[in-house]
């Protein structure tokens, strides 16, 4: 494993003057981030000098139209997408200093993403849906990942339907095994695009409910959504408009 991938791995802890490696004193600090798209039509900023910070434990909702910059934002913290300058710190890694390698392998270990259309494997079943991300990031013994597939999806509540193909299942239990898929190599930082958006009010609220215990047990969450009343429940809102942010409540 090469050192910038073995240095990604575990819990990034801050040291005693309360700082992280790079010196961001939150788990994930945006520092004058801007995105520029190149189009037939010409340039496009998608975000334009962003500073955001983000402490561990935090629930937070990106909210704003649609073409806003909501999820150039969010890509930029997962790494999908890199800045066109600027810095991203996600604890005590320098993402924007990777290489495409590097940020797929410390996405893989870090961070949870959640999409609107799940994004399940077709041909897969549920069980190895889960079992995917972690034969990638080759994370815990192969005889222990059944073993965790099968407890994740006891947390989610579908476990029954573990062997069915993800079109025997229903909006809701797709969404379910997405968000246990997320969790399967224990990231510290979820992310979710519009993760209810597609779902009826019952099942969207059992989802935000799930989304709540595990910002108990000290996840941090990312969730881009235009659902109101969600954000309201959240510990903080951050609203973007034309790539800028111009509030955090």
């Amino acid at each position: 494993m090469s050192k910038a991938i073995s240095e990604q791995k575990g819990q990034a802890v801050k040291n005693g003057n309360g700082v992280y490696k790079y010196g961001n004193q939150r788990l994930i600090e945006l520092q004058n981030v801007l995105k520029n798209y190149k189009t037939p039509a010409g340039d496009f900023m998608a975000l334009k000098d962003v500073n955001l910070g983000i402490d561990q434990g935090e629930f937070i909702a990106v909210i704003g139209k649609s073409g806003s910059g909501k999820s150039t934002l969010v890509n930029m913290i997962t790494g999908i997408d890199r800045p066109t300058a600027g810095e991203i710190y996600i604890g005590d890694v320098a993402l924007h200093t990777l290489n495409e390698e590097h940020t797929a392998q410390w996405r893989g270990r870090n961070v949870g993403i959640v999409f609107q259309f799940f994004q399940l494997m077709p041909t897969l079943t549920i069980l190895e849906n889960l079992l995917l991300p972690m034969d990638f990031c080759n994370m815990y013994a192969p005889r222990e990942r059944i073993e965790r597939a099968m407890c994740l999806l006891e947390v989610v509540e579908i476990a029954d339907h573990a062997h069915k193909l993800p079109a025997a299942l229903s909006g809701g239990q797709q969404q379910r095994a997405a968000i246990a898929r997320a969790l399967a190599n224990d990231p510290p930082i979820l992310v979710a695009d519009e993760p209810t958006g597609n779902l009826d009010s019952r099942t969207a609220e059992a989802v935000f409910l799930l989304f709540e215990d595990l910002i108990a047990q000290g996840k941090t969450l990312l969730m881009v959504t235009h659902d109101s009343d969600q954000a309201k429940r959240v510990h903080r809102t951050v609203t973007i408009s034309d790539g800028e942010i111009v509030s955090e409540d």
